[in-house]
């Protein structure tokens, strides 16, 4: 009998460990996407740029999930999954920004590039301390506090984006691209509440629709990838007052609830 336990149990210690890796491994394959955008700014390849930070923002989402699904969730892989962001999102981008535009400014435009990794990592340092607190209520677990990191990254691409597919050079001002960076960065350490895709569940009578709809997001990436980039950015950007929106809502109704029990008489007896 100790002899059938034994391999069965190194069977699952092998298990554990390749659960614990694979997410890991997602976020790596992410880190490397964005420095390699780097490397295509350089050499003035902006949609290959482009598309390798968007890999990341799309690796960083799946190595949470896989994680979740698989039971890979550790401290070292979300303090990792930190360290990463702050690189592929918050390095990654501004340098390419910087290539494509804020260089023609000089020491201003190097200054305002400085800024922007600067409240990346302070955002994800917030976002580190506020997710071991728990005397949070259930229901803001659905908020992020300002806009996350790839999200951040993905909006100061925008104009890029736009370039890319236009050539309008108009786009390239760093008198434009400064106050827009310094726009992006601000959103990502303001108070703002903005949602948190993470706990969105899908309704069963739903489930065909978000299928078709997925369906046909994936159609356009193979068609017209920069422009549905640029389509995805800007819906996410209508999504900010909405937003705030349901969180003030959801704080309103969490008073309105906690006045109502406090106003209760109690009973002694």
């Amino acid at each position: 009998m100790s002899g059938s336990s034994e391999p069965s149990s190194k069977i699952r210690i092998r298990r554990e460990r390749i659960h614990r890796l694979l997410p890991n491994a997602l976020t790596m394959l992410g880190l490397c996407a964005g420095l390699t955008s780097i490397r295509f700014g350089l050499e003035e390849r902006w949609d290959i740029a482009i598309f390798l930070i968007a890999g990341a923002a799309l690796l960083d989402t799946l190595d949470g999930r896989i994680a979740r699904l698989v039971g890979g969730s550790s401290n070292f892989g979300g303090q990792l999954d930190s360290l990463v962001d702050s690189i592929a999102f918050g390095v990654a981008p501004v340098i390419v920004m910087f290539l494509w535009s804020l260089q023609s400014a000089a020491g201003i435009g190097w200054a305002i590039a400085l800024l922007f990794p600067i409240c990346c990592v302070l955002r994800l340092a917030r976002f580190n301390v506020s997710s071991t607190e728990n005397a949070l209520p259930t229901w803001s677990k659905g908020f992020f506090t300002g806009i996350p990191a790839p999200a951040g990254a993905g909006i100061l691409l925008l104009p890029l984006m736009v370039f890319a597919e236009t050539s309008w050079d108009w786009l390239r001002s760093p008198w434009l691209v400064g106050p827009w960076t310094l726009l992006v960065g601000a959103l990502m350490i303001s108070r703002l509440p903005t949602w948190s895709f993470k706990h969105i569940k899908i309704r069963t009578k739903y489930f065909r629709a978000s299928m078709a709809a997925i369906a046909f997001l994936a159609a356009a990436m193979l068609t017209e990838p920069l422009w549905t980039l640029v389509g995805i950015i800007i819906t996410y950007g209508c999504t900010l007052p909405l937003s705030i929106r349901a969180y003030k809502k959801l704080q309103l109704e969490e008073h309105s609830t906690s006045f109502i029990k406090s106003s209760q008489p109690r009973n002694d007896d």
